[in-house]
């Protein structure tokens, strides 16, 4: 009887890990698309349904660009949980705090107010640097965003602009550094409820369901599904982790690229191009029965 016990017990345990294998058909379709990028691309993809993944260069530390606010957003709700901050308390912006480009709270006038939650909408939804390098000190700076990093189990992912001893790395990586893997964990985990708290996880989640940068991998998945995500692009790098609600089961996937020799910023950049035929071959494979296919008009929009 105890045998029989322990056996069972065997399987049960055994049994998540043997469900997480390669999806051989869908690692056949995506490599010759990363082999043929005229730079270093990799990508991770999880079906939370069934676990098969694909892993191709996902465990390679890339340039994370803005990928990176998904970090700063985990650091400020740890802020919040230790009750060191407000979500909705109002903060005075102060032109010190000014990353030159065309940012929207770069146009706010010094003394102007607005409150945390609206910052971090502008950090998540139009990428805005200047309320990005904001939060991030206000969540203690990048040293504090490391320690939560590390101490949950992150062991490439960190921030490096502004950040002590991390100079020389940031030559090399720019703000932020993570692999694919990680990156696409870290949105699972927040999706799953895992981050933080389940409240928590559950707001950044909201957060980061309203990206207006949504003209790559996300332009391939149907307008009607629910999809979170976040990108980021320099001049050598192009990025991107989604997770989509599909109907089939969801799915999450992190592709990031680098040494770029195509560094253009226009929409047919190789980078972007290759977001766009990696998120639109992830989509049919998990739904092969779907026949929307982006309007051929979309693209001028």
């Amino acid at each position: 009887m105890q045998k029989i016990f322990l056996l069972l017990l065997l399987v049960v345990v055994l049994q998540p890990v043997a469900a997480q294998q390669t999806d051989r058909k869908l690692y056949n379709i995506l490599a010759p698309l990363l082999a043929a990028h005229h730079g270093v691309a990799g990508v991770y993809v999880h079906h939370l349904k069934t676990g098969n993944t694909v892993a191709i260069n996902a465990d390679s530390v890339f340039p994370t660009a803005s990928m990176v606010k998904m970090t700063i957003q985990a650091g400020i709700f740890d802020q919040l949980r230790q009750g060191k901050l407000q979500y909705r308390q109002l903060l005075t912006y102060r032109d010190t705090l000014l990353y030159p480009g065309d940012d929207i709270l770069g146009a706010f006038k010094d003394g102007q107010q607005i409150t945390l939650d609206k910052v971090m909408m502008l950090m998540l939804t139009m990428s805005d640097n200047t309320a990005s390098l904001w939060l991030q000190s206000l969540a203690g700076g990048g040293a504090q965003i490391n320690a939560w990093l590390e101490a949950n189990g992150f062991k490439d992912t960190r921030v490096n602009s502004r950040t002590p001893g991390r100079q020389s790395i940031w030559e090399i990586y720019g703000w932020g550094q993570t692999t694919p893997r990680e990156m696409a964990t870290l949105m699972e985990r927040i999706y799953k409820g895992e981050v933080v708290s389940r409240a928590a996880s559950e707001r950044m989640y909201r957060n980061l369901t309203r990206n207006f940068w949504d003209s790559e991998g996300l332009r391939m998945v149907p307008p009607d599904i629910r999809t979170a995500s976040k990108n980021g692009a320099v001049d050598a790098s192009r990025s991107e982790v989604i997770l989509v609600n599909a109907p089939h089961g969801d799915y999450v996937y992190c592709i990031i690229t680098k040494n770029n020799a195509d560094q253009r910023w226009d929409r047919d950049n190789e980078a972007w191009e290759l977001l766009r035929k990696v998120g639109g071959a992830i989509w049919q494979h998990y739904e092969p029965n779907s026949k929307w296919k982006p309007d051929p008009g979309s693209g001028q929009f």
